[in-house]
C-alpha cells in the first residue's frame, strides 16, 4: 500500500506515503549528497533506492500492485525491471528523457520478487507512469496521482480493491481543490489524510519541494514531528 502524487503549481511538489509491512520488508531513510530515499534491503546486503529524490529533482517510488502475465519477470536483454528503471532514475543514472526511451525499446517487467508500478517526475513536473504489461503514460499536468493499483487499464486490478480502501478517491478530491500555491503543507494535509494503520501502516512520509530543493520527512505517522533535509 502506498500513495503518491505530483502537483504543479507555483512549487513543483511531489508527496509519498511508503506503506509497508515490516515482517516482510526492512527500510531506513538514509540520506546524502546526492539523494534522499527509503533504503530497502535486498538479498544482496544492499539498502536499494526504490524510493526517493535525487538533487537533480529526479524523483521515483514503486507502489506493489496486483501483477499479470504480461509484467513476468524475464532474464532477457531485450527487457529491463521496474525496480532498476526506478532506482537508476533516482540514482541520476539516467534522466527523465532516457527513462522513457527505455520504456519504449525495451519491454518493462516486474522484479523477479516483487510486482510493482513506478511514478518517476522530474524537477519540471514532468510525469512517467510504468505498469509493467500494460504499459506507460507520461503525463505533464496540473497533478497526478496513483496508488495500488491500475491506471492504464483499471478493470484489471479492479477486483483487487480492498473495501473500504478510497484513498485515491480522497486524495483526487482535496488534490482538486488546489490551486497554483500549493505548498508543502498542503502536502502534507493530504499525506495525514491518506495514511495508513495496522500491518501495513504507513512508515515514512516525504514531501519534495523542487524550488527550496528541500525533502520533509516523517516517520511511523508521527506528523507532528516533520524534519527538512536540503541537498547541499
Amino acid at each position: 500500500m502506498c500513495t503518491r502524487f505530483v502537483y504543479h503549481g507555483n512549487d513543483m511538489i511531489t508527496g509519498f506515503n511508503f506503506d509497508i509491512d515490516l515482517s516482510a520488508w526492512k527500510h531506513k531513510v538514509i540520506m546524502d549528497e546526492e539523494r534522499f530515499y527509503i533504503g530497502i534491503l535486498r538479498p544482496d546486503g544492499t539498502y536499494h533506492s526504490y524510493h526517493g529524490v535525487n538533487k537533480n529533482g529526479n524523483v521515483g517510488t514503486l507502489l506493489y500492485v496486483h501483477g499479470n502475465p504480461g509484467g513476468e519477470y524475464q532474464a532477457s536483454p531485450d527487457c529491463m525491471t521496474i525496480a532498476d528503471l526506478t532506482e537508476e532514475f533516482i540514482k541520476g543514472q539516467i534522466t527523465f528523457d532516457d527513462a522513457l526511451q527505455l520504456v519504449r525499446d525495451k519491454k518493462i517487467t516486474y522484479a523477479p520478487d516483487a510486482t510493482m508500478q513506478a511514478l518517476l517526475s522530474d524537477i519540471h513536473g514532468r510525469v512517467l507512469i510504468i505498469e509493467p504489461g500494460l504499459g506507460y503514460r507520461e503525463e505533464h499536468k496540473k497533478y497526478s496521482l496513483i496508488t495500488n493499483y491500475s491506471l492504464i487499464d483499471p478493470e484489471s486490478t479492479k477486483n483487487y480493491i480492498v473495501p473500504g480502501d478510497d484513498r485515491y478517491e480522497r486524495a483526487l478530491q482535496l488534490l482538486d481543490c488546489c490551486g497554483n500555491d500549493f505548498s508543502v503543507s498542503n502536502a502534507y494535509t493530504l499525506l495525514h489524510a491518506v495514511r495508513q494503520e495496522g500491518a501495513w501502516a504507513t512508515r515514512v512520509s516525504f514531501v519534495y519541494s523542487a524550488k527550496e530543493q528541500a525533502v520533509y520527512y516523517v516517520e511511523n505517522n508521527r506528523f507532528e514531528h516533520i524534519t527538512k533535509y536540503v541537498f547541499p
